[in-house]
């Protein structure tokens, strides 16, 4: 009886280290736009949803180093960042139906190619599919006087729409959406 009494344990504490381990995975956060205000007094409705794993810098080189220029990037970590939008909206001029796409950059030192791709669940960039790019734009890249240490996403209102705001390390960029 003690002796299964110490395999239980065991056992216990042995998961209990397998789930500390999984913590030290990125948090994954979610904006809306417009920002879902509290206690059910939204003046506009959402128009859009950025779903997104937050890496950490940790005294790594971002930009050129961890994110490869020219290479496709998944936006974050783990899963590949999603966007849903709830109506139709526009980027680089062009028309995109309401829905869930994934969203990939390819991170140059002065723009970056923003990709919207209609093949969604997916993991990191390991299976994308060019022939499944919705839209690609490029758009300019700010350097920031304060460094972020962990990536973020946010949404600023325009007088055409809105952008999307990523923001890591000392880079920011802007993707305009309009209506």
């Amino acid at each position: 009886m003690k002796k299964a009494i110490s395999l239980v344990i065991f056992f216990q504490l042995f998961f209990i280290c397998l789930l500390a381990q999984n913590s030290s995975m990125p948090p994954i956060d979610k904006n809306n736009y417009p920002v879902l205000k509290i206690q059910d007094k939204i003046t506009e409705p959402v128009v859009a949803r950025v779903i997104y794993s937050r890496p950490q810098k940790t005294n790594r080189p971002i930009f050129g180093g961890l994110v490869k220029y020219g290479e496709l990037w998944r936006l974050g970590a783990n899963e590949a960042t999603e966007i849903e939008f709830y109506k139709n909206v526009k980027i680089g001029g062009k028309k995109i139906s309401k829905g869930r796409y994934t969203l990939y950059a390819i991170a140059n030192e002065d723009s970056w190619t923003m990709i919207l791709n209609s093949d969604t669940d997916t993991w990191g960039s390991f299976k994308y599919d060019v022939k499944k790019d919705v839209i690609r734009t490029t758009i300019p890249v700010q350097k920031t006087d304060a460094s972020l240490e962990s990536l973020a996403m946010s949404f600023e209102k325009t007088t055409l729409g809105f952008n999307l705001v990523i923001a890591w390390d000392y880079i920011k960029a802007s993707l305009p959406i309009s209506f």
